[in-house]
């Protein structure tokens, strides 16, 4: 059977700010890691299977995704490339399309109107339609679901959102643990895992990563499609090829090497 068939995909996330990446600690404390666009271009060429460009503020500063910077960085990819923040309309998905998208994630607009996502899977298609879910553990037991990077508290659980957003046309969710987030300490396995069991979309694990086991086993236990990280790569930790070439050692069957 080829490697290609059951593949896991490492994905490198460009979180930015006002045109330069940043990465903080559970949504806070954000410190500069760099030029977009020199990032994605070394994550590229270092291994990683996709690039998330999120704008992290758009939402919050209440402005446009910053379209230039988007496209500078798509036009350095020959990898796909999703990006995300402050995407409130069919249109504002289709400035993003033609910046050099592959795909666009959605989250607080997509809360605040959920029919979003309808909409621009049937013009795009489903493919191109990510959704981001920040997740944080609730005193109650289970999940609550942010929007605003992580400001604002919405009364939806977590698990009822993601049978939502599969049913209104989304084709991957990309779910990050807001607990985990920046510190290095692990994915949230019982998170993925469960949103993974729920639903019959790709899941994308993200919050935590900082060791290659921490990918072993969000695969193994969180059954995830793919595993994002920021902070390992961009502070120079561990490279995709690298992680990969420890995945592969472990098991994991990755897209290079094979």
């Amino acid at each position: 059977m080829p490697c290609e068939t059951l593949a896991r995909r490492i994905i490198a996330c460009l979180d930015v700010d006002r045109g330069r990446v940043v990465k903080g600690v559970c949504f806070a404390d954000l410190a500069d890691a760099g030029d977009p666009t020199e990032l994605a271009w070394t994550h590229s060429e270092q291994g990683a299977d996709e690039i998330i460009f999120l704008d992290i503020t758009a939402t919050a500063d209440n402005r446009a995704i910053l379209i230039e910077s988007v496209r500078r960085t798509a036009e350095e990819l020959f990898i796909p490339l999703t990006v995300g923040g402050g995407i409130r309309s069919l249109q504002d998905a289709a400035s993003v399309f033609d910046a050099g998208a592959d795909k666009v994630a959605v989250n607080s607009a997509a809360l605040h109107d959920p029919a979003l996502i309808t909409r621009i899977a049937q013009r795009f298609g489903s493919q191109a339609v990510v959704v981001a879910i920040d997740a944080r553990r609730s005193q109650r037991g289970g999940y609550d679901v942010f929007a605003c990077g992580g400001r604002t508290r919405m009364e939806l659980d977590a698990f009822a959102w993601v049978h939502e957003v599969q049913e209104r046309g989304a084709g991957e969710i990309l779910v990050t643990s807001m607990d985990r987030d920046g510190t290095g300490s692990g994915f949230d396995c019982d998170l993925t895992a469960a949103v993974a069991q729920a639903v019959r979309i790709p899941v994308i694990a993200s919050g935590g990563a900082g060791h290659v086991h921490h990918f072993i086993e969000v695969f193994r236990q969180g059954a995830a499609d793919a595993a994002l990280a920021a902070s390992l790569f961009h502070f120079g930790v561990q490279s995709a090829a690298e992680l990969k070439a420890n995945l592969h050692c472990a098991g994991i069957p990755v897209r290079w090497p094979c």
